[in-house]
């Protein structure tokens, strides 16, 4: 409740606009100084990570942990030459990955492509081995999400603009 004697009810919004940090557009505004004339700085070159002590708010809750930090601290980063290697292993990795997850999900592929290819040699060993492969990955299930995207495709593909359902015969 509000006093009657009150010469002005404040309103809904604030009237006080408090002054803003930035400088106005076209001004650069004057940086501030530390104690030796540079810019202020939370860098501490001194401070060390393992330095924190265990009842710290940083420091991890496990003792274990903390003593296992403090036993074996962190390598100094790498350099560039460290960071390419990593990238390599990783790339390397990533790709063997999905190398690997494309011949057990993905084992037709393997046979489509050996029937593009001109015969030869080389070619009827790798469809033979892509039929042995796919039969052996058919008898364990891998083919079955292949098969169910698949269908789910051609599915697609017999509906219509209006929804209904294509003619088998139109189908591609």
């Amino acid at each position: 409740m509000t006093d009657p004697t009150d010469p002005e009810e404040p309103g809904p919004f604030p009237t006080a606009i408090p002054a803003s940090p930035f400088p106005p557009r076209g001004q650069e505004m004057a940086p501030a100084q530390g104690a030796g004339g540079d810019l202020p700085s939370d860098w501490n070159a001194g401070a060390d990570a393992h330095d924190l002590s265990v009842g710290h708010e940083m420091a991890p809750r496990n003792a274990l942990v903390a003593l296992g930090r403090f036993a074996f601290p962190p390598g100094p980063p790498p350099d560039d030459e460290g960071v390419a290697a990593r990238d390599r292993r990783w790339t390397t990795r990533a790709i063997a990955f999905a190398t690997l997850l494309m011949l057990v999900f993905n084992a037709a592929s393997i046979q489509n492509w050996s029937r593009q290819q001109p015969p030869g040699w080389i070619t009827s060993t790798v469809q033979q081995l892509g039929d042995v492969w796919s039969a052996q990955l058919t008898q364990l299930g891998a083919d079955r999400p292949r098969q169910a995207v698949r269908d789910a495709w051609v599915s697609f593909q017999r509906l219509g603009f209006d929804g209904r359902k294509r003619p088998d015969d139109t189908a591609a």
